[in-house]
């Protein structure tokens, strides 16, 4: 069985005990982000499954887009990654 070489950790276990690895990560060619699939990323990062810099290259988004992901869940939770929430949970 072969393994590729990654840099960082294959896994890692989330706060509730459940574990995420590369696999759960949304595919880099993603273009369409609904909401569970920005956070599986956001959790990526928090949970250091991969480096911010490398979420950036991967998925083609901006580092404002990217804290903009991080800021809503860290307030409001992962709901607020919803298109439909962007208004309820926007900074004025």
């Amino acid at each position: 069985m072969y393994l590729k070489k990654v840099d960082g950790p294959r896994s890692v276990t989330l706060a509730d005990g459940s574990v995420m690895s590369r696999a759960d990560l949304p595919s880099a060619k993603t273009r369409r982000w609904v909401a569970s699939r920005k956070a599986a990323v956001v959790r990526g990062v928090v949970y250091g499954l991969l480096s911010q810099a490398e979420a950036l290259e991967r998925y083609q988004i901006s580092e404002e887009e990217f804290l903009e992901w991080v800021r809503a869940v860290t307030e409001h939770g992962e709901a607020a990654l919803k298109a439909t929430a962007v208004q309820k949970y926007r900074q004025l």
